[in-house]
């Protein structure tokens, strides 16, 4: 009967095929590695040709099966991808599971085949928010690693890289920029954050990682996959607690406030604002006014007014202590105030004051913050055009189609839908009728 009910392996069969290796070479290779686990191993094809079968290895066996593949591959093979499950207990530390969670999330993200369905993942509303420990684990090494080592030098390429992905973010749009950053994870940072290090060394690249990790969330969130984005967020906390990163850990919680908010969940984006703050180490002003700009805002969704202008007026009073560095992620600045305040006003009704507030925050912007002053137009334009005003709202949208034929932004593109409905009923006249080739223009580029 156990037999009958076996279910074969065709994806460890296939890893075979990608390492060109014979059944009997693998079996050889984990016997090899045994030792490094305390295991004096004999295995041969036929152990292999069991396992293929739908006969489950040992579960102290199954780490040595995928770092053999690992190997031979010169890239981290998961438990998932071999078609193994990983023993209970057996992997040693959360550290490691959240690697491997992160590979086969990044490597399902690079695929295009399952992009889609990836961005069809539905955010939770009632997603437990893992909780800071207050200290980094230890993280145990897999076997077979001793030869592969890291220090400072990988934990400042990991930074940069993501420094980059973010300025790509800016000028050219998530579209672009997120495919780099899941390949980035799974071939580079994963193996490095397996890899033997010292434990400052360790900690810093789980912090590093963990940044980065929370900018692919950031940028699945802008494309409004949102279940991704949030994935990729609980991936992030894990990876900061890890790394015992509190500030990335209250950045992270800050963006996934600022997800909530964007989907109208008005008191859980407060609830994760307030925790972001609450859990924040002793910040300096710009981290403090990044934390209280998102507080404004979730507390004007829930209509407490007293609270949201109290908690502008602390970001403004932080922002002006703050000097002129910004880090590439979570960065806040003049700009992020000002969009804030138009939020806070718009959520109280005082429209002609959230138009006010939106323009000074698009005037703030810096040249290279295309993706950001894309988004910025086409608010503006929206609730120009709610305020009657058309012919401004036109030269908004006008500005947003400069911006717009330069990104890839799934949140653009429904910018663009948005402003062919709004502007239908009012076309024949004059100021829609002149925006209407260049409408046309943009259409015709994008479709190319």
């Amino acid at each position: 009967m156990a037999t009958r009910n076996r279910t074969p392996n065709p994806a460890l069969d296939k890893l075979l095929e990608q390492a060109r290796w014979t059944r009997t070479q693998l079996a050889q290779h984990v016997n090899r590695l045994g030792p490094q686990a305390g295991l004096h191993l004999t295995y041969d094809r036929t152990a292999v040709a069991h396992w293929i079968a739908g006969t489950p290895p040992k579960p102290e066996v199954r780490p040595l099966i995928l770092e053999a593949l690992s190997a031979r591959l010169g890239r981290p093979v998961t438990h998932a991808e071999a078609g193994l499950k990983p023993a209970p207990g057996s992997v040693g530390s959360v550290g490691v599971d959240t690697v491997e969670e992160l590979i086969d999330l990044g490597r399902a993200d690079m695929d295009p085949s399952r992009r889609g369905v990836l961005a069809a993942t539905l955010f939770s509303a009632a997603l437990p928010v893992p909780m800071f420990q207050q200290s980094a684990q230890a993280t145990a090494a897999a076997p077979g690693k001793a030869t592969t080592r890291i220090g400072s030098s990988q934990v400042a390429s990991v930074r940069s890289m993501t420094e980059r992905i973010a300025d790509i973010l800016d000028e050219f749009g998530a579209g672009h920029a997120r495919p780099m950053a899941a390949a980035f994870l799974v071939n580079t940072v994963g193996p490095w954050l397996r890899a033997q290090a010292t434990e400052p060394v360790r900690r810093d690249m789980f912090a590093a990682a963990s940044d980065l990790t929370y900018l692919t969330g950031w940028m699945a969130m802008y494309e409004k996959a949102h279940g991704l984005g949030q994935t990729y967020y609980t991936k992030a906390l894990k990876l900061a607690d890890e790394a015992g990163d509190h500030v990335t850990y209250c950045r992270t919680l800050r963006g996934m406030s600022l997800q909530a908010s964007n989907l109208g969940h008005g008191r859980l984006a407060l609830e994760l604002a307030d925790s972001a703050a609450e859990a924040a180490p002793a910040a300096g002003p710009r981290l403090v006014a990044f934390l209280r700009g998102q507080q404004a805002h979730a507390a004007s969704m829930v209509g407490d007014r007293r609270a949201a202008h109290t908690r502008l007026r602390e970001a403004e009073t932080a922002l002006s202590k703050a000097d002129n560095r910004r880090d590439a992620i979570g960065g806040y600045d003049q700009t992020a105030y000002l969009f804030h305040v138009s939020h806070v006003l718009m959520e109280e009704g005082d429209l002609a004051g959230s138009i006010k507030a939106m323009q000074q925050s698009i005037r703030a912007q810096l040249p290279q913050e295309r993706q950001g002053r894309t988004h910025a137009y086409a608010v503006l334009a929206q609730r120009q055009l709610r305020y009657g005003h058309l012919d401004a709202s036109c030269e908004s949208w006008r500005r947003f189609l400069d911006e717009y034929e330069h990104v890839s932004s799934v949140r653009g593109d429904d910018h663009f839908a948005t402003m062919r409905n709004d502007l239908a009923p009012y076309a024949k006249t004059r100021t829609v009728r002149d925006l209407a080739d260049r409408i046309r223009e943009v259409a015709v580029a994008k479709a190319a």
